[in-house]
């Protein structure tokens, strides 16, 4: 599933090209994705033109004089520029024409992703309105980290990934960052101390600064904007490491069944 360096790397690659565009014809091949995709939604976004793209946690918000269009990419999403001459293929759910010969297509083989319309403030939309906060902003830092795990039993990994404390850790750059920041991720958030938190918050604004500069991380089938490959996969210390030795002791990578994701962690580096 994309996670927010490559929703970001999305956001980025879109920018230059949407902004200032006149939105031309928009076709919707299945409106049938995780939401519904609005029946009016070619009327309300055709002749619109494109002020910003911003995102929000992993949601993708194009900005118009009218309204949002918010995208969310799902578990295999991906937007991507293409000319006006290429072909759909079985899974091109969603064409939005932006002038100069090339159409933003959203792409969904599982259609877990979204495409929506909103009027009024998007942060308000209910998909947005519960969010905690960016980790990459001022208000992710560790003693507001510590202060919400206080008497909390769950484990720091299932706490980091949660979206209403702080948006867009999701379970790659997770166990990253714990192994980066020597805590176990089975530990009890409750009993993580407040310097250990401060680490770990430094830990994932480093993992996440990293994978957006490499263009995320491709594992199964994320592409950029432009249709190139992430490349932090290939700067990974423990995800997907299973039995292999740890960058830093050497000791075999272990793996288990955490909140329902595969979880990775060094038993000699994370303790």
């Amino acid at each position: 599933m994309p996670e927010l360096p490559e929703v970001e790397t999305v956001r980025a690659g879109l920018e230059p090209v949407l902004i200032g565009r006149r939105i031309g014809k928009v076709e919707v091949r299945c409106a049938q994705l995780r939401y519904p995709v609005p029946a009016d939604l070619a009327e309300r976004l055709s002749g619109a033109r494109v002020l910003n793209v911003k995102r929000r946690a992993k949601y993708l918000l194009i900005e118009t004089g009218r309204g949002h269009l918010l995208v969310h990419l799902g578990m295999s999403g991906t937007v991507q520029i293409v000319g006006r001459g290429d072909a759909p293929q079985k899974h091109d759910h969603v064409d939005i024409g932006i002038g100069k010969g090339q159409i933003m297509r959203f792409r969904d083989p599982r259609r877990f992703g979204a495409v929506l319309w909103i009027d009024g403030d998007p942060l308000a939309h209910k998909l947005l309105a519960h969010l905690g906060p960016e980790p990459l902003l001022d208000g992710f830092t560790g003693e507001q980290m510590w202060t919400k795990a206080r008497k909390r039993r769950a484990a720091i990994k299932v706490f980091l990934m949660d979206s209403k404390i702080v948006v867009g850790v999701g379970n790659i750059y997770a166990s990253e960052s714990l192994w980066r920041a020597g805590i176990h991720p089975k530990r009890a958030v409750g009993r993580v101390s407040k310097v250990r938190m401060e680490k770990l918050v430094e830990c994932v604004r480093e993992v996440l600064a990293e994978a957006i500069a490499q263009g995320g991380t491709t594992l199964n089938d994320f592409k950029q904007a432009n249709g190139e490959l992430g490349y932090f996969a290939q700067d990974l210390a423990v995800y997907g490491r299973e039995g292999e030795p740890c960058l830093k002791c050497k000791t075999p990578i272990q793996r288990a069944v955490l909140g329902q994701r595969s979880t990775f962690w060094c038993s000699g580096c994370q303790g």
